[in-house]
């Protein structure tokens, strides 16, 4: 009879830890408010914002993080997670434990078509290269 119970135990627990299920996905960083489109200008008396702005004004207005990937809407459980704020409004690969229509958030990074381009640094000229190139 023990052993029924514990496996019967061992079967709800690896149950529940398999509804919580890592994953990655593409998408962006909205609020409750916007969803997907910010139309800042009627949200925001008129004020013209970027998508980044928009979404952290309406954060501190009451608003919640949410995830954008394709057609879903995601909440964020861990309104507190460090990147959130930094990545507010930006395309994402966003990493966390995902149950029903809500994501716990793990890891968040850039995706490379979003990520701003590094500038090339621009060459000193020194008077010894002007000589070198002199010759």
């Amino acid at each position: 009879m023990r052993k029924i119970f514990g496996l019967a135990a061992i079967l709800m627990l690896s149950a529940a830890f398999s509804l919580a299920a890592e994953k990655t996905l593409s998408g962006k960083i909205s609020d409750s408010n916007c969803g997907r489109s910010h139309k800042s200008a009627i949200e925001h008396s008129g004020k013209k914002m970027t998508d980044h702005d928009c979404v952290l004004a309406c954060v501190k207005g009451g608003a919640k993080y949410v995830f954008v990937s394709g057609s879903k809407i995601y909440n964020i459980q861990n309104q507190d997670y460090a990147g959130l704020e930094e990545h507010a409004g930006h395309s994402v690969r966003l990493t966390g434990d995902m149950t029903d229509d809500t994501i716990t958030v793990t890891k968040i990074a850039m995706t490379t078509k979003a990520s701003p381009k590094k500038a090339s640094p621009k060459k000193a000229s020194t008077k010894e290269e002007s000589k070198k190139s002199s010759y």
